[in-house]
């Protein structure tokens, strides 16, 4: 079982930080930075504005990320017939889900939290703002991850599969942001805390909805 998911884990993670025409794991952290140094001069030289607003800002823009690599995370594998060719190996949906999840959290998570860095200078956000908003992002981001890939399983075969992926993801992570961006303002622990809980809740649920999506799709 370890090696089938280390097999699968660094299969995943060669396409998707490498990522061909997709840009890989560079597109999303330029994307992330675009929209963090676009910001301010949509909004003036304000700078009690900027550090007020910055923290949601960086939510927003790690969402729209997240949602720039869905439609390669499950709808090519099912063309090709790979979760045919797992299946018949013993390889079970709900686990290629769970890696499929892990490895597209590795492809963006972590590098936008280091991008977050360099955003909040341009943001003007202090030291404990960064911090609230490194560890909101490392408590959501997973959470963000198994939408994704859930959501992607679910319009797996469908016409126009990649943009209504999109538009489902931004609703269903509207709880993150909210608990995200308001642990800055006045929720402060408890919404980390928030956050936290609802990529946990995330995180159980997605690989049987997605895995169950699979088989749909396949069948």
């Amino acid at each position: 079982m370890t090696g089938r998911f280390g097999t699968l884990l660094r299969r995943d993670l060669a396409r998707l930080l490498v990522g061909g025409r997709g840009g890989g794991a560079v597109l999303p952290v330029l994307f992330f930075l675009s929209v963090a140094m676009l910001y301010p001069f949509a909004v003036g030289p304000d700078a009690q504005l900027l550090a007020r607003t910055g923290g949601g800002v960086i939510w927003v823009a790690a969402l729209l990320a997240a949602i720039l690599p869905l439609d390669r995370l499950v709808e090519p594998d099912i063309e090709q017939g790979m979760f045919d060719q797992w299946a018949l190996r013993g390889i079970s949906e709900e686990m290629v889900i769970a890696v499929r999840m892990l490895a597209h959290w590795l492809s963006f998570g972590p590098p936008l939290m280091l991008a977050t860095l360099p955003a909040s200078a341009l943001l003007g956000l202090d030291a404990e703002s960064l911090r609230i908003v490194e560890i909101g992002l490392l408590a959501g981001t997973p959470g963000l991850a198994a939408l994704g890939v859930t959501v992607a399983a679910l319009t797996s075969g469908l016409r126009g599969g990649a943009a209504l992926s999109g538009l489902l993801v931004i609703p269903m992570a509207v709880p993150l942001l909210i608990f995200g961006a308001g642990s800055l303002s006045v929720a402060g622990e408890s919404g980390l805390a928030l956050t936290a809980a609802a990529s946990l809740v995330l995180l159980a649920i997605a690989p049987f909805a997605g895995g169950a999506a699979v088989r749909a799709a396949r069948g």
